[in-house]
């Protein structure tokens, strides 16, 4: 402001404001996949002119959302680079592990599996990345039509029975509160009198609930149990996925939704996870025309909900 005195000319800059701000969520509160996140820190942009003696005119702007999409794709495309030059380093290294132990057959077999690992990784990361790309790009509800809540919900839950299996953890569907089988039963009719439809792409919804599910299971201890309802209320269908497992911390809850984010990267690095699902689920779900949210408390488990309108 002085210097807009001195010399009448008008003076532009940024500046970054700290407040106090108390985070509103208590723990095993919800939180809504694009939900604005209480911050602490703001990024005004001030113009200051004189437009007559003793009078000047203050302009300003909240840059905050700007800068955090800034931040967010500078974080993104570390991310990727770091994400990809991983797997591909180690597998230069096993490869020149593997030439120098060429006489050793065992190290051989050991090596080679650990390359296998990591290409699998590379191409899962790969794959994501495009289905991520994809879900992105894709208009809302395009090649949308009335489906069958439940047939994609049995659907989605198949694509995991493997995974499930091998963890022997139990999976319970319900309908309206009434527990249904995960199979159509031999003999009767697919569809249900108390089924619902969503107009929907079958794609984007079977995905959405096909990675939640796997999320279940991925982060559930063995010999537990994933619980997926399917309900209506008023004219919304609810798509509940519930597990037993680990639980997400509450500072977490607001950034899950995020490419890339891992509530814990040396596991997920561990067992694979790319950090890419739920942004994917969450872009999927937008494209049927509907909302995502979570609730979760440590050491107790997790839910997800789909909520999309009842065709």
């Amino acid at each position: 402001l002085a210097l807009v005195v001195a010399d009448g000319q008008v003076r532009e800059r940024e500046l970054k404001v700290t407040l106090p701000r108390p985070d509103r969520r208590q723990d095993g509160r919800g939180v809504r996949a694009g939900e604005a996140v209480p911050t602490d820190t703001l990024y005004l942009r001030v113009r200051i002119g004189a437009i007559a003696d003793d009078l000047f005119a203050i302009f300003l702007r909240d840059m905050s959302e700007q800068r955090r999409f800034e931040a967010m794709r500078r974080d993104f495309i570390t991310n990727v680079s770091h994400e990809l030059k991983t797997p591909s380093g180690a597998i230069s290294l096993l490869a020149e592990t593997i030439t120098d132990a060429a006489d050793d057959p065992d190290a051989v077999r050991y090596f080679a599996g650990r390359i296998t690992k990591e290409s699998q990784r590379l191409t899962e990361l790969v794959h994501k990345l495009i289905e991520l790309q994809r879900a992105q790009d894709a208009p809302a509800m395009s090649d949308a039509k009335p489906m069958s809540v439940v047939a994609m919900t049995r659907e989605s839950i198949a694509a995991n029975e493997v995974q499930a299996d091998a963890k022997q953890i139990g999976i319970v569907l319900s309908l309206n509160g009434r527990v249904i089988p995960v199979e159509v039963p031999e003999g009767e009719p697919e569809t249900l009198d108390d089924d619902v439809l969503v107009r929907v792409g079958r794609e984007p919804f079977t995905t959405a609930v096909k990675n939640l599910v796997e999320n279940a299971i991925h982060y559930s201890p063995a010999h537990t149990t994933v619980s997926v309802g399917i309900g209506v209320v008023g004219d919304r269908v609810r798509i509940r996925v519930v597990d037993q497992g680990i639980g997400i911390p509450k500072e977490s809850l607001g950034r899950i939704f995020e490419r890339f984010y891992r509530v814990d990267p040396a596991r997920s690095r561990e067992t694979g996870g790319s950090g890419l699902g739920l942004a994917i689920t969450k872009h999927c779900v937008q494209e049927c025309g509907g909302t995502i949210s979570v609730w979760s408390r440590e050491g107790e488990g997790s839910t997800f909900t789909i909520e999309l309108p009842v065709a």
